[in-house]
């Protein structure tokens, strides 16, 4: 992991707060899946495209192991809110797939500033809502056994939804939360900590979520959902944290939380690691790790 931060270093790309979103967006794109293994043959991957509200379209890419009726994870890409896409997570989602058993279906929900605070949510909701209300049944796929999981920025929705899904009635197995930001206003001990040289520095922190939503709605829960007025009652939790990022305090503060209303979670913290670690299986062993960790604990909780 040092060794790839010093790499980074000498490389000498422009930080991501100097560029429009339009250019950080393609800078994802072509630098998304650099260190991610390589995508791994599945029986299925479909490109689709799903109704998430009034009047509202987004793409979706379906990926699963075989033909069968599979249960589903809804998966939310990271990105700050701002970049991010379908093909920037296509690895990670067949890696989840390969070893859950289930069928991921990738959302390519609408990204700020075109489409600001709350649009995500909505859209991340909508997806989940129309998955278990028939539109998993038209792909052949069970809608009655629904997960849903996001790195990131799509850690934040998935959390968001799993508390919408309990509002609504709506029953998930699992929400999967891969380094999710939690809070408002990123005050904890390891944002100062890794604040700068840890992949994801404060300044790109500000500028994604300048451009995702205004200062005063960084208290609304469907941002920062440990400000949600309670958590009884969601669905069970893997969360999944990297030592070295700054958004680790409020990980760990969200597990504790969900544990707190008697959730049950299961918390994997790997060490030496930063933000993004899930998407460098070529290099880093422990994102390996972690694949297999949130499939099984996928596969546990959508086919028990």
């Amino acid at each position: 992991m040092a060794g790839l931060l010093d790499r980074i270093r000498r490389a000498n790309r422009a930080p991501i707060h100097t560029l429009t979103p339009q250019q950080a967006r393609a800078s994802y794109r072509l630098a998304g899946e650099v260190l991610d293994l390589p995508r791994v043959p599945l029986a299925r991957v479909e490109d689709v495209c799903i109704p998430v509200g009034a009047g509202v379209m987004c793409d979706a890419r379906l990926y699963a192991p075989s033909f069968d009726e599979l249960p589903v994870l809804l998966y939310l890409h990271g990105g700050g809110f701002v970049i991010g896409h379908i093909e920037t997570h296509d690895s990670l989602c067949r890696q989840l797939a390969l070893h859950s058993g289930a069928a991921v279906l990738s959302l390519d929900y609408r990204l700020a500033p075109e489409h600001r605070f709350p649009c995500a949510v909505e859209d991340s909701f909508g997806a989940l809502r129309w998955l278990a209300e028939g539109g998993a049944a038209t792909l052949g796929l069970r809608g009655d056994r629904l997960a849903v999981g996001g790195d990131s920025a799509g850690a934040t929705l998935s959390a968001v939804c799993a508390l919408l899904a309990r509002d609504s009635g709506l029953p998930l197995a699992l929400q999967l939360l891969i380094t999710p930001g939690t809070s408002a206003y990123g005050d904890t001990a390891s944002h100062r900590l890794f604040s700068h040289g840890f992949l994801l520095d404060s300044d790109a922190l500000d500028w994604f979520f300048g451009h995702y939503l205004d200062h005063h709605q960084r208290t609304d829960w469907r941002f920062a959902p440990l400000n949600a007025p309670d958590h009884d009652e969601v669905a069970p939790a893997c969360v999944v944290l990297a030592e070295c990022d700054p958004l680790v305090d409020e990980g760990l503060a969200y597990a504790d939380c969900l544990r707190h209303a008697g959730v049950p979670v299961q918390l994997e913290l790997y060490r030496g690691v930063t933000h993004d670690f899930i998407k460098m299986g070529r290099l880093l062993k422990e994102a390996v790790t972690a694949h297999h960790a949130a499939g099984e604990a996928l596969r546990e909780a959508l086919f028990s």
